[in-house]
Formats: structure tokens, sequence, C-alpha cells
């Protein structure tokens, strides 16, 4: 029997797979959700991947959708363990539509870290909104993890995860995707400059005007930090 969100959980699982091939993640780790329309009853829901399964051979049949209190609606499979994270973003930002967290290995160093990305290139300023900052320490899986990550987000589509990796969000899942990759590249250069002793950051007037077209761009968010 054909899903009523077929079309949302193929996406999902063809996601997970390009997030996989593009080596934003390694094993199981990371995650991958999109969020749904309300049901007729008025349940938040979200769909997003399993736990402990494959990505590089993720079908929409393995996509599990749930409540925001993580309550299986349709799916045989265990939700992502991050599933808590993902609804915390969606409930402090009705302006997101997909949420990814990926372990790339860049972004990866920097949150073993603690070191946020300043305004170093102009196009992370324009399309994720200002520097990239590092969460506070969470559990993984905690609401604790969950909240860290959602503060150190604020506004921005993308934060590190201390001790941990990154997450990504967008309008919907080929942005949050293109966010994700976005970060891992400027993690690299980010890393590589450090390396050699100079980080030259973006002057204040071209971040406060890029920042501007980051806000012309996203209307439905309501400031940046």
């Amino acid at each position: 029997m054909t899903s009523r969100w077929q079309n949302e959980k193929t996406a999902v699982a063809e996601t997970a797979r390009a997030m996989y091939k593009n080596g934003l993640v390694a094993g199981t780790s990371g995650n991958v959700s999109v969020r749904l329309a309300p049901s007729e009853a008025g349940e938040l829901l979200m769909a997003v991947t399993p736990a402990g399964i494959a990505y590089d051979t993720m079908q929409a049949d393995d996509i599990v959708v749930t409540d925001f209190e993580i309550e299986t609606v349709e799916g045989e499979l265990m939700p992502s363990s991050e599933s808590l994270l993902h609804v915390a973003i969606y409930q402090a930002r009705p302006d997101v539509g997909a949420v990814i967290h990926t372990h790339s290995v860049y972004s990866s160093v920097l949150a073993v870290s603690g070191l946020d990305i300043p305004p170093i290139l102009d196009e992370v300023i324009v399309n994720i909104g200002g520097p990239i900052r590092v969460s506070e320490y969470g559990f993984p899986s905690s609401e604790e993890l969950a909240q860290n990550v959602t503060d150190a987000l604020g506004h921005r589509k993308a934060a590190i995860i201390a001790n941990h990796g990154a997450v990504g969000v967008g309008n919907d899942l080929n942005e949050a995707l293109e966010i994700c990759g976005l970060v891992e590249r400027v993690s690299e250069i980010f890393v590589h400059a450090t390396a050699m002793g100079q980080i030259i950051q973006l002057p204040p007037e071209a971040v406060e005007a890029e920042q501007a077209i980051y806000r012309m761009r996203n209307p439905d968010i309501s400031g940046v930090e």
C-alpha cells in the first residue's frame, strides 16, 4: 500500500543516499528529516531516517513518520536516535522545512576543537547568515543536546555540534544538503588557514551587507544574530 507521504519519504531516502555519497557521514551516523504537513487532528509530523540502517541502500519504505513526541505514525523501524534534535529545531524555527545532521570530517575537527567559524567567506554569510557557532556540549540523543544546538543555530542555517558533528537546515531537503556541503567546505578552509597561522575575516561592513541579503532571501526568519 502506497504511503500518503510517499513522495516525502522518497525524498528523505534520496537525500540520505546523497549525504553518504558526498562523504558527509560514515557508517550509519548522521540523520535526515523533512517537516510534513500537520495531520487532520493537528499533529505536527516529520519523516526521518531510521536508526542503524545503512544509507547507501536506504529506500522510502525505511523512512519513519513520527509526531513531535517521537511517537511512530508510520514505519516499522526505530526513528533516528537524534530525533529530538530535529523536533527542537522545527519547533524553534517555523521557517525550517528540512534538517540534516552530519558527521563530516572537518566540521567534526572544529566540533572537537570548540572553534567557531568566523566570517571568512562571503558565501557563508549570504547563505548561512553569519558565523557558524559551536554549541555547548550535550549528551547524544538528549534534550540538552537538542536545546544547545538550537541555541547555537539561532537564526542561521548551520551550527557545529560540540564533540559530535554539524547540522544544516533549509526550506527543503535540497537546500539543507547544500548547506551541509558548504559547512564542510568552509570548515576545511578554516582548518587549513588556521594551520597557516593567519585568518583574515571579512570587513564588518561586508558582513552587515551580506546579512541584509540573507534576510532578504529569508523573509520568514525574524532576525539575524
